[in-house]
């Protein structure tokens, strides 16, 4: 057994800013799509990581002055270069104690079923058309792996009601990456449900696209070791499109009616010629109004969170552009 301390130690040293280990029997149970265990056979542990936004990425789209630094610095940068650089030094260290070590950072490719629920039932039922199995009994590749519910199970946090997975350090302000090793540890238990939620609804009442409901028993649930997580049913059709700017009272870059076209596509041609991809990313032009920005605010203010700072983030009211005529 490795000490969880002293993986900790190294997580941090190597660039994240929260880390815990859970035992992969907390997958039991689970869709055997998103079983990742199947992934690395022989896996004992999880390791979730979180590496924090920095707040004052989210300043620009809350002034409505600067929109590139939370799609760039803040969202894809993270993925694509801070968490496979740290991954890299935490395999190194667990590898030299003589175990395997599957690094899983947040921007790999999608897998076979549709975590995003745009197609009903794809979340359990993989598309023949995509994969196939290599053998019978396996998962259809690539093996899917849900980042939160990861998190949730070596003890980094809760899922919110918005479904953005939320820490006792940050409340929303991290992106998650994974490690899976058959190195066992002492473990973290899991975060009880309400620890850091209080189910305010502020997530839902700020998003732009109304996207998801305020009503309590529209959610999903699943349990994990004996606990019931729940979130809102989200409808992704319209979280996709207006995180990506549809909304034109949110938008000030959909000027004309081609643009107003081109932002309620998810790709579309709008948002890619008024705003260069930064690592390959450039859509988070809502800002994440409910989801991040509404949940953040409410647990400063409410103290459920650590990480406090001088002054309150809204200092006037959000700003909104008149209605098309």
């Amino acid at each position: 057994m490795l000490s969880a301390k002293l993986l900790k130690q190294c997580a941090l040293e190597a660039g994240a800013d929260i880390v815990a280990v859970g035992p992969t029997s907390r997958y039991e149970g689970c869709p055997k799509q998103m079983d990742i265990r199947y992934a690395l056979p022989g896996c004992k542990s999880v390791i979730a990581l979180g590496f924090r936004h920095f707040r004052g990425v989210f300043r620009g789209t809350e002034e409505g002055t600067f929109f590139t630094n939370y799609s760039g610095v803040g969202y894809a940068s993270i993925n694509c270069i801070r968490q496979p650089l740290a991954l890299r030094d935490i395999c190194r260290w667990i590898e030299d104690q003589g175990y395997d070590t599957m690094p899983i950072p947040n921007h790999l490719g999608w897998t076979n079923n549709d975590m995003a629920g745009q197609r009903p039932g794809a979340v359990d039922t993989p598309n023949p058309n995509f994969s196939r199995p290599v053998q019978a009994g396996y998962p259809y590749p690539n093996v899917a792996h849900h980042m939160r519910l990861g998190a949730v199970i070596a003890g980094l946090g809760e899922i919110g009601w918005s479904k953005m997975f939320l820490s006792k350090e940050f409340g929303p302000r991290q992106r998650l990456a994974l490690l899976l090793t058959d190195a066992e540890f002492e473990y973290d238990p899991v975060v009880k449900p309400g620890t850091i939620c209080d189910r305010c609804k502020q997530c839902a009442r700020a998003c732009t696209g109304h996207a998801m409901p305020v009503d309590s028993k529209d959610c999903v649930r699943v349990e994990i070791d004996g606990q019931v997580i729940e979130w809102a049913n989200i409808d992704y059709s319209k979280c996709s499109r207006y995180f990506c700017g549809a909304s034109p009272q949110h938008n000030p870059f959909a000027v004309t009616e081609e643009d107003q076209k081109g932002f309620a596509d998810v790709v579309g041609r709008a948002q890619q010629y008024k705003l260069p991809s930064q690592y390959w990313y450039a859509r988070a032009l809502e800002g994440s109004s409910g989801c991040i920005r509404a949940c953040m605010m409410h647990l400063e203010q409410t103290g459920r969170i650590t990480n406090r700072f001088k002054e309150p983030f809204r200092k006037k009211p959000a700003w909104r552009l008149a209605d098309p005529e």
